[in-house]
């Protein structure tokens, strides 16, 4: 039995290709002002009325009717009972994910500038910066259509490596339906409190803060459309990671992979809703066929398949490039999510990447490999803002602070400097704080 799903299909020499192109890579609008209106409410509610008005969204969206938001708390002892009820075969893999994004983490602390450092200059004046983590984080973890333990270790491990004191997990329980893989998931990853609290109603406690859920300095993790709404909204009071859209893959393929498991791969990204986007770039014509082929063959195994079925067919795109060079220079406009290489040389190809969220090079390297267990964080940049931004990591956890601390000497110099440039701005008393302590 097969499907008969016809992917879109674009050519590089099409005359207006790249207008094509990045239209499809848009997502419509029509519901935006609705879900900011209602996401505007909810945030005042909670805002105004704290633990009442989050219960009562509870009930109205999770419908879990429970007297007070403590009852919506999970104990770091029940934690401990979840990871003990998982099975050895589950125990044993959420054990090498945590200890694999614990350790990837904990190299880049060292190796990206997660620390404090100073130096002294001739004159004794010295200059530095001072690294602290954040006190309190909040994280949220999407538990509708499906639940993400992998979530929890990638924004739990990497803000207890950073050093932050308290870390507050939100998670939505659907008819109070809880997933032991995420409660294990947070357990093992040091998860201070958890809370059975979505939606915008529970980026708003965390931002806020209630009677019962602290506030924190600042939200991250992905989430739906309102949750995405609510971020955008409380940024300021707190900080947030970024504001993530639909799920995105984008495959450069020379045609020396299994056309079977380049289908998969962009199955592995349409599985999670309808408005994922898996997109094929390949110079090959006729590989691009076989792959058109397999995701005919393969779509009716798979349990998600309506989903998937509705996301290629919306979102998806088989384009043929003239070759991986033009491929290359496609991807960095695209500024995917998710950028497989499936390519003899991989790295010749990655050389030429500049904007992407994480890289997987060769043809072993799944994509769902760095979403569960390879370590590097799988929290990423969505809708093309990979140009510009980064993947969640421990410098998302910590804070910079300038340290200065300026010797006699050095005062007469930079005394000097800091007069003559503060008269040239108007600004007297500025001029007078540096020059009352120049030697007369």
């Amino acid at each position: 039995m097969s499907s008969n799903i016809n992917v879109k299909r674009l050519n590089s020499k099409d005359a207006g290709f790249r207008e094509i192109l990045l239209s499809s890579l848009s997502l419509p609008s029509a519901d935006d002002e609705a879900i900011d209106a209602a996401v505007v409410k909810i945030l005042a509610a909670v805002k105004d009325k704290g633990d009442e008005a989050v219960l009562g969204f509870t009930k109205q969206f999770d419908r879990l009717n429970v007297a007070s938001v403590s009852d919506l708390e999970i104990s770091r002892k029940d934690l401990e009972l979840a990871y003990q009820s998982l099975t050895a075969e589950q125990k044993n893999a959420l054990d090498i994910a945590a200890q694999r994004v614990r350790a990837y983490h904990e190299r880049q602390k060292t190796e990206t500038g997660c620390h404090s450092w100073e130096y002294e200059e001739k004159d004794g004046t010295r200059l530095g910066q001072k690294v602290t983590p954040l006190d309190r984080v909040g994280i949220y973890v999407p538990g509708g259509k499906a639940a993400y333990p992998s979530s929890v270790l990638m924004n739990a491990i990497p803000a207890k490596v950073a050093g932050v004191a308290e870390v507050i997990m939100v998670v939505p329980t659907p008819d109070g339906a809880r997933n032991p893989l995420v409660l294990a998931a947070a357990y093992l990853a040091g998860v201070d409190r958890v809370f059975t609290i979505g939606g915008a109603q529970a980026v708003g406690a965390l931002a806020y803060g209630t009677k019962t859920i602290p506030s924190v300095d600042k939200i991250v993790g992905p989430g739906n459309a309102y949750v995405a709404a609510a971020k955008r909204r409380v940024f300021g009071t707190v900080g947030i990671d970024m504001i993530a859209g639909p799920s995105e893959i984008l495959v450069l393929c020379d045609g020396s992979t299994p056309p079977d498991w380049v289908a998969m791969d962009l199955f592995s990204q349409a599985e999670h809703d309808e408005q994922a986007q898996s997109i094929l770039l390949c110079p090959d014509a006729q590989y691009i066929e076989q792959v058109q082929a397999s995701i005919n063959q393969l779509l009716p195994e798979m349990p998600r398949a309506k989903v998937i079925e509705a996301s290629l067919t919306n979102r998806a795109l088989l384009i043929q490039v003239n070759d991986m060079s033009e491929a290359c220079e496609i991807a960095n406009a695209i500024a995917a999510e998710h950028l497989e290489i499936c390519a003899a040389d991989p790295r010749q190809w990655a050389d030429q990447i500049r904007h992407a969220g994480a890289i997987f090079m060769g043809n072993y390297t799944s994509e769902s490999l760095g979403d569960y267990c390879a370590g590097p964080n799988h929290v990423l940049p969505t809708a093309r803002t990979a140009r510009f931004s980064s993947p969640l990591g421990v410098y998302d956890f910590i804070k910079r602070s300038s340290m200065i601390e300026v010797s006699e000497a050095g005062a007469q110099t930079l005394g000097a400097v800091a007069s003559t440039l503060a008269h040239g701005e108007g600004l007297q008393a500025h001029a007078r704080a540096a020059e009352m302590r120049l030697k007369k």
